[in-house]
């Protein structure tokens, strides 16, 4: 079919407001990050004052108070200036989630077909599950101010992807044109998208160890980071939600490598390579189970995991030639 060439260029322009959208919400996040910490030592004091007020006769800890018959509950402490930014920069990032939504629908519409066929594409869905995964851990976890660490790499992913990578928009290659590309591509990418969370996680979580071993060591930036218990789970949750998925797409890929070369497993490099990231993730997954890591050596191995798979990702797929060459995508 033809391709839309009007749709193609609203895609286009979706996907650089986008990447604008995501860079100006990184700012807003840096400021809430910079200066958010006496807003969050203020509420740290609230917290350990109404702890003291439990001990006192209040009640247990956990427990929310009741105004006595006739009283209401005194009004909320107002958000510093910090905590708006930040609030404004967490809009912003759903905003460019909607326009980089936009950008692939639009896409997929221009060519009549899924929009994750070229390398350019196949970084953009990446990038929009790594950053809708990211609004999810937001709601859950109070993290907000770190979420420049996330975008970071997200901007710099579609920065990559709409320069040196972008592909006009066209139809599929022979080799591609099976339904086994909406099932085997869609599960990688959104395994690859959710993995990024957790690797900016442990990284910050190492980042955090070090500072409390040593105060000396990145003493403004460790300060302001959460606990460690709490980039721990981020990291652990994300990873257990990633890794069945990116082992379904790992299993699809052999099921279409036998239809389309007549063997499930060739070891490709693209294939060897996976497979190398899905024993690492496997074994940060074993180890947390069984032998009951945690802390820096289940957060190292959770690094070594991401880099595997952005190793995967990029010099695999643009400096290795292979099987997997023609099309750039896992």
């Amino acid at each position: 079919m033809p391709v839309n060439e009007t749709l193609s260029q609203y895609s286009d322009w979706s996907y650089t407001t986008a990447v604008a959208v995501y860079v100006l919400a990184m700012v807003f996040f840096l400021v809430e990050q910079s200066f958010g910490r006496k807003g969050r030592q203020a509420a740290a004091r609230t917290r350990e004052r109404a702890q003291e007020l439990v001990g006192a006769g209040g009640g247990p800890v956990g427990t929310v108070a009741v105004p006595p018959p006739g009283e209401t509950a005194g009004p909320r402490p107002p958000r510093t200036r910090a905590e708006r930014i930040g609030r404004m920069g967490a809009a912003l990032t759903v905003l460019g989630a909607l326009l980089h939504l936009a950008a692939l629908v639009l896409r997929g519409l221009a060519t009549s077909r899924v929009p994750w066929g070229n390398m350019y594409e196949y970084i953009m869905i990446v990038c929009f599950i790594a950053v809708v995964t990211w609004l999810a851990v937001m709601r859950k976890f109070p993290v907000r101010h770190l979420s420049a660490f996330v975008l970071l790499p997200v901007v710099i992913l579609m920065f990559v992807g709409g320069t040196w990578l972008y592909a006009v928009a066209a139809p599929l290659v022979p080799a591609l044109q099976s339904y086994w590309l909406v099932i085997h591509v869609s599960a990688a990418a959104s395994a690859s998208g959710v993995f990024l969370v957790p690797g900016v996680a442990s990284i910050l979580y190492l980042v955090k160890a070090r500072h409390e071993r040593d105060p000396a060591k990145f003493a403004r930036f460790g300060a302001r980071l959460p606990a460690l218990d709490v980039l721990d789970r981020i990291a652990y949750r994300t990873t257990v939600f990633a890794f069945p998925v990116f082992t379904f797409g790992v299993l699809c890929g052999a099921v279409w490598a036998e239809a389309a070369w007549g063997r499930f497993w060739g070891w490709d490099p693209k294939e060897t390579v996976a497979f190398i990231a899905w024993v690492i993730y496997a074994a940060y997954l074993h180890s947390r189970a069984t032998a009951g890591w945690r802390g820096n050596r289940a957060a190292i191995i959770n690094v070594i995991g991401f880099a595997a798979t952005v190793f995967n990702l990029f010099f695999v797929n643009l400096v290795t030639t292979g099987l997997h060459s023609y099309a750039g995508v896992s």
